[in-house]
């Protein structure tokens, strides 16, 4: 054959080859069945299949971390009894080849299945939990994929423990507990709620909301329908359009709780169930409903470019965890305002709060907030008596970093623009547009553009610098003074924090330049006495006292021994923030506080 015509040869036979692989990856598909018949056992027993792969192996692997919550967590630990079979039941060897991997020979199989139980209890947005009560899901914890064949259509069939009658999940249902997905990446976000949960509903926006609540509260179903359907509605306001067919709340009401994650048509949102019983407490859950909504656009659309497609398998870096969280956190008592919920002096309060919150964290000189949201994997979830020394929130400083740079844009269009028009135009541009992630660059660009400011000085010293901000030359913009009310005062510092364990005064933490921290008081001392004082359960009658320039002789035990130490007392520089309005704010300034705190002026 002439060297040419073989090399025609050579590539139609790589486009057969090349079809005939995609052909036969089309054919493929999964069916996954999820039982449950001794939830008091805890373990939920799985059945993955695969059909029309024909392949000589299948791995099929447990992702270690998921999405939204930034840790590794090892999910495969709790998986046992793993086996397979092929169609007629005939069992095909298996082995593990990773931590969190199985390999099945398949030998070509037109269906290839693996049965596992997974030990479910941990009851966290971010694990999966299956007890007498009911069962919960989260996809990456329970269900593994075949590699390869992680964008393939399926369907899951879900088995409920006898007399259970309710499943609750954003995936598309077919009737008799039966769902679809177009790809395991809607699978994995796709939490369920299964037992005999109560389930409410609203409309918003045009979209049917269902909310599914586990566990007995204090709340008014009426009531709080109808607030966070206001909710809702103000955080379509932010970004234009809501982009879902149906939205799943699913609520946790816990003797004690905390916390939400978000998925792509859902969230789960865990809560102290008596909160609903008190303003705060009541606002507060509103507030998260607003948080874990909002990241319903930001994240889980509007996404940084590390953060999807995901790689289940490992860390997935990025340092825009600051805009992703904390803008989030902007908003989410932002919105809350905005419905009407709290007054102005009640938000700029929980604002006034944060910014302390921010400046009396030592870790703020330390860490970046563009570092600790890439180092969120190996610190933010992992914390230690040193962390508070050592890091800083990408949640509450990011969500302070968005009020300034609010106040930014509005200060430099008199008011007629906001972060919101930032986030609608990189809503529209990345992923309606682009269908991509951006780049920390790109958005930077965006806060430019909107506001008709360069943007470097703010990126450099607050986003990727340790500097504190002139928090005044910011919020001028809308005629307020943020005022230090601890400014002037003459009190020492102490700065350890301890708890009372069997009688034991412990140190449980000390704090980096304080009276504690520079006499070289330790975590887990045991304090004796003071100036010659046997202490009790109450330290501060013994530390709080003393005065700058005072020397405190502490006895402690350390690690079995006896010692003293002579502890100067130094300042308290900790600062408490609250806003003040100037005096004859300007029209622009009136608009902008207004604008900025939905303030009706009519």
């Amino acid at each position: 054959m002439h060297k040419q015509n073989r090399f025609k040869f050579s590539l139609l036979l790589v486009a057969i080859i090349t079809l005939g692989n995609a052909a036969a990856a089309l054919a493929a598909e999964l069916r996954y069945t999820l039982s449950m018949p001794q939830p008091h056992t805890h373990y939920f027993e799985v059945e993955a299949e695969l059909s029309g792969a024909k392949k000589n192996y299948v791995d099929f692997t447990l992702p270690v971390w998921a999405p939204g919550s930034y840790l590794v967590r090892e999910f495969a630990k709790n998986v046992e009894g793993f086996e397979a079979t092929d169609k007629s039941g005939k069992a095909l060897r298996s082995e593990k080849i990773d931590k969190n991997t199985w390999r099945v020979y398949s030998n070509k199989a037109d269906v290839v299945r693996a049965r596992y139980d997974v030990y479910a209890y941990e009851l966290s947005v971010r694990t999966s939990y299956l007890d007498a009560s009911h069962g919960y899901v989260n996809g990456t914890s329970i269900f593994m994929y075949p590699e390869g064949y992680e964008k393939e259509s399926g369907t899951l069939v879900v088995k409920p423990y006898n007399g259970w009658d309710k499943v609750s999940t954003g995936l598309k249902s077919t009737g008799n507990f039966t769902y679809t997905f177009p790809n395991y990446d809607i699978l994995a976000d796709s939490p369920l709620e299964i037992g005999n949960h109560e389930v409410y509903t609203f409309t918003a926006a045009g979209v049917p909301h269902e909310v599914a609540m586990y566990g007995e509260g204090n709340y008014e179903p009426n009531r709080l329908m109808t607030d966070m359907k206001e909710v809702v509605e103000e955080a379509v306001k932010v970004m234009g359009e809501l982009p879902v067919e149906r939205y799943v709340f699913i609520v946790h009401n816990l003797n004690r709780g905390g916390g939400g994650l978000e998925h792509l048509n859902s969230t789960t949102l865990q809560t102290s169930r008596w909160n609903y019983g008190t303003e705060a407490g009541y606002n507060g859950f509103l507030s998260l409903v607003a948080h874990e909504y909002f990241h319903l656009w930001n994240v889980k659309r509007l996404r940084p470019l590390a953060l999807g497609p995901f790689n289940y398998n490992e860390e997935n870096y990025t340092d825009l965890l600051w805009v992703s969280e904390g803008i989030t956190s902007f908003y989410d008592d932002l919105l809350v305002r905005r419905s009407g919920f709290t007054t102005p002096q009640r938000y700029l309060d929980v604002v006034a709060g944060s910014i302390t919150s921010v400046e009396n964290t030592p870790g703020n000189k330390v860490q970046t907030v563009a570092e600790a949201s890439y180092d969120a994997w190996i610190k933010y979830y992992r914390r230690s008596e040193n962390s508070n020394n050592a890091e800083v929130s990408y949640y509450t400083k990011g969500g302070v970093l968005g009020q300034l740079l609010n106040m930014e844009i509005m200060e430099a269009t008199n008011g007629e623009k906001s972060l919101d028009d930032v986030m609608r135009n990189m809503y529209n541009r990345y992923y309606k547009q682009l269908g991509r992630g951006f780049k920390e660059a790109e958005f930077k660009e965006a806060v430019e553009k909107v506001s008709g400011r360069n943007m470097d000085a703010f990126f450099r010293n607050y986003v990727n610098g340790t500097e504190t901000p002139d928090y005044n030359q910011f919020f001028d913009a809308a005629g307020l003074r943020l005022v230090n009310i601890s400014e002037g005062s003459n009190l020492a510092s102490w700065g350890a924090t301890t708890a009372v364990a069997d009688g034991k005064v412990l140190v449980r933490g000390v704090s980096r330049g304080s009276s504690a921290y520079e006499g070289g008081l330790n975590v887990n001392d045991e304090i004796i006495a003071v100036n010659g004082y046997r202490v009790g359960d109450d330290l501060s009658r013994y530390v709080g006292g003393l005065s700058i320039g005072d020397t405190a002789e502490v006895l402690v035990t350390r690690d079995g021994k006896l010692q003293t130490l002579r502890i100067p007392m130094l300042k308290d520089e900790s600062v408490r923030y609250r806003f003040e309005r100037v005096q004859n704010p300007s029209s622009v300034q009136q608009k902008i506080f207004n604008k900025w705190l939905a303030v009706d002026q009519s």
